[in-house]
């Protein structure tokens, strides 16, 4: 019985960690049901000591107190089930719990699983996704996204094409990738399960570096050449999917190919009406009212709704008097009502703001956890640590401080112990600095 308690208490703190990850992850009964399925007991006394932030594994066997060759074989097995992160470099392993997104979700359904009960999995996380807001918020709902759209290189005017820069482009992004892998959709996978997937292919979620060697090692994802990688784009723009990559400049690390019926980020932007859910690219659709027909391909096309097909009065210019808007705002500047368009009427145009995505990866989490008063949990993220736990308690109440009062109080803290503290987790993740700054 005692196992039983103890079993309870360690499912309620990994939840709890897991909602204080930047993505977040709500408390719910649904979740509860999910984390349950997922983690055997053993997992979960095992996880609950992981951090988020990639750790060297004999600080992890010194922390559990379990031999080191026991348990990188306990925690690679649990990265092949999507429950753990592992990463290599140099011949040494890595480990890093996962958060929900993108995490543990997606590495259960991106690719096929037997052992599991795959289809109770999908409701459950359909529930818990999409039955109210409160993922969805805590996700997106600030600035700073994990996904940016990437505009289709085609629908690009002729006199613009030499002004869209390397991290713009899909095709330079697979190109410039060491190791390239494919693996299923995960939403469309979930989909299939719950009965109501679309004919978009699935296996077309590319992953590229030391992202791409990750999912290959856990059996997760299989390697392709850069040639395989440029045919899914292609293939994928023939079914009008949506590009959509990691929101950084620098060593991106994954590219997925949305539907808009399926994709659980533009879903945010549609069902929850959180417009920045997805970062836009630099371009936007602007149709031509004296070519438009007002045929309706391009409104059926956008995977937000972001073109509507009007009557005219009186009746002009287009066919029937009806012709297609757009609206800028909602538009996320894709490209792929270009190619629904058959009388050349539509073309994207340079935006007049430009945006510009965080550099690399660890800006980004930098400036997600800002905006989400979760820079301590990105700190101090080691739960069983006395100095980790009362340091991120004067952090979260600075979050949480007006800025005139934060910055009196900051002073104090610029201390030995404080740059003793940053500079042990940049010197534990140093051998990835090179891939992921």
């Amino acid at each position: 019985m005692g196992h039983v308690v103890n079993s309870d208490r360690e499912y309620r703190l990994l939840q709890q960690r897991l909602d204080r990850t930047i993505t977040g992850a709500p408390a719910s009964p649904v979740l509860d049901r999910i984390v349950r399925m997922l983690y055997r007991p053993d997992d979960v006394d095992l996880a609950v000591q992981v951090p988020f932030r990639i750790t060297p594994l004999p600080r992890l066997a010194k922390k559990t107190g379990i031999a080191e060759d026991e348990l990188c074989n306990r925690l690679i097995e649990m990265a092949g089930r999507g429950l753990m992160l592992d990463f290599e470099y140099q011949g040494e392993h890595y480990f890093a719990l996962p958060p929900l997104v993108l995490g543990f979700f997606e590495f259960t359904f991106m690719r096929a699983r037997d052992g599991l009960p795959m289809a109770e999995l999908a409701a459950l996380f359909e529930e818990y996704m999409r039955g109210d807001d409160r993922l969805a918020k805590s996700v997106h709902q600030h600035e700073t996204q994990i996904g940016r759209t990437l505009v289709q290189e085609e629908s690009l005017p002729e006199e613009d094409v030499a002004e869209v820069l390397d991290w713009e482009r899909a095709s330079e992004i697979v190109d410039s990738a060491d190791t390239v892998a494919v693996s299923r959709c995960a939403c469309r996978h979930k989909a299939e399960h719950l009965g109501h997937a679309c004919d978009a292919p699935q296996e077309v979620c590319l992953a590229f570096g030391y992202a791409a060697r990750t999912l290959i090692r856990s059996g997760t994802a299989r390697e392709i050449d850069r040639w395989q990688g440029r045919e899914i784009l292609q293939e994928c723009k023939q079914y009008g999917l949506v590009q959509i990559a990691d929101n950084i400049r620098r060593r991106v690390t994954y590219m997925c190919n949305c539907c808009r019926c399926c994709c659980a980020m533009l879903d945010g932007i549609r069902r929850f009406e959180i417009r920045t859910a997805v970062a836009t690219s630099n371009w936007y659709a602007e149709i031509d009212p004296a070519g438009c027909r007002g045929c309706g391909a391009c409104e059926s096309a956008c995977p937000l709704g972001a073109i509507h097909v009007r009557s005219a009065e009186p009746p002009s210019p287009g066919e029937n008097g009806r012709y297609a808007v757009v609206d800028p705002e909602l538009c996320l500047g894709c490209g792929v009502c270009h190619q629904a368009c058959k009388w050349g009427a539509l073309r994207v145009r340079r935006r007049a703001q430009e945006v510009i995505p965080p550099e690399t990866l660890f800006d980004r989490y930098v400036a997600m956890a800002i905006e989400r008063g979760k820079l301590a949990d990105l700190i101090f993220d080691d739960y069983q640590r006395l100095d980790h736990r009362a340091l991120r308690r004067i952090l979260g109440v600075l979050e949480h401080t007006p800025v005139w009062k934060a910055a009196l109080a900051i002073r104090p803290l610029k201390s030995t112990l404080m740059n003793a503290v940053v500079w042990s987790a940049k010197r534990l993740t140093r051998p990835f600095s090179d891939v992921m700054t």
